[in-house]
This record gives C-alpha cells, sequence and structure tokens, in this order.
C-alpha cells in the first residue's frame, strides 16, 4: 500500500501548488489590478474602441496626465478619461483656438488631434480640493463626456489609474511612454 501513496504524493503536490497559484491571481486582480475595456472613441488615438487595459486599483494620488476610470455611481459603464487638472489647479479653454490651459499656460497635449471644443465649460475652472478636472482625447464636439460638460470629479470616484494596454496585441504595452 506504501508505494501507491508514494507514486500520487507528488500530483498532489503539483494540484496544490496549481491551486494556491490560480487563488494568489485571483486575488491580485480582485483587489489590486483589474481588467477594463475601452468602450467608445473619446480617448482615441491613445486608446480605441475595444482595447483591454490593466487597471491598478491600488490607492493614490492622482496626477496631471493620467489616464483614469472613473466610477459613475448608477447603471451606468465608468468612464476613462485623462487628468487635467488637479486640486488647486485653474483649467480653462481658449473658445477660438481650442487650446486648453492650465494655471495660465498653454498645455501641451501630443495625445489629442483635434482642437478641443468648449461645449457647456464656462469660464476658468479652479478644481476643489479632493477633485480633478479630466478630458478624453478626442475633444471635438460630441465625442467626449467629461468635466467640461460634468463638472470637476472626486477623487474617491476614481476606480484606479491605467496602467497597461493587453489587448489588441499590436498596441500591447504601456501608455505614458507613447509621448
Amino acid at each position: 500500500m506504501e508505494p501507491r501513496v508514494k507514486r500520487y504524493a507528488g500530483l498532489y503536490e503539483w494540484i496544490e501548488i496549481i491551486t494556491t497559484a490560480l487563488i494568489a491571481i485571483t486575488l491580485i486582480f480582485t483587489f489590486l489590478f483589474r481588467l477594463v475595456n475601452v468602450d467608445g472613441t473619446s480617448m482615441e488615438t491613445t486608446l480605441h474602441d475595444g482595447e483591454r487595459l490593466i487597471l491598478s486599483c491600488l490607492p493614490y494620488t492622482p496626477e496631471r496626465g493620467d489616464i483614469v476610470v472613473i466610477s459613475r455611481g448608477t447603471d451606468d459603464e465608468p468612464l476613462i478619461k485623462r487628468v487635467i487638472g488637479i486640486a488647486g489647479d485653474t483649467v480653462s479653454i481658449d473658445s477660438t483656438t481650442g487650446e486648453v490651459y492650465l494655471n495660465g499656460n498653454i498645455l501641451k497635449e501630443p495625445y489629442i488631434e483635434v482642437p478641443t471644443s468648449v461645449e457647456l465649460m464656462k469660464g476658468e475652472v479652479t478644481i476643489p480640493e479632493g477633485m480633478v478636472f479630466v478630458m478624453g482625447d478626442n475633444r471635438s464636439a460630441g465625442h467626449s463626456l467629461d468635466s467640461r460638460t460634468f463638472g470637476c470629479v472626486e477623487n474617491e470616484r476614481l476606480v484606479g489609474k491605467v496602467i497597461f494596454r493587453v489587448s489588441p496585441s499590436n498596441r500591447f504595452g504601456g501608455l505614458y511612454d507613447e509621448f
């Protein structure tokens, strides 16, 4: 009887190792990271409809230029946007040229292809403490539901920061080294 137990001992160790690894991966992707899908065109040309991204869900302080996922607090899909300004910053848009001004200086934005439309934003916005000002990268009229229309976003509504694109395979990689 003892030889049979030894024969299966290695199999049981492998099952234990695989089970532990699967549990660890599940916990990591439940609490630390998430996979999210891009839905729509508001972040083109940086992100395209249908792309899959890895999102860090670790607590962090938002920074200008971060691409974040925002909870809408309803059954609606979350939004993916770029942080333009943080608490204490002022943001304005020149209604003639579409240039975005951050703290009185023209914001360099190599990731946009069309001028920013002012839409419902009126004048200069000063971002309150604990909030951010976000916009999509595709800023022509009607393409991006963002802070120009719904105002600043509470930091608590930020689900996390997008850190990596996993698909499609020809666009695999980090997002912040492109510009």
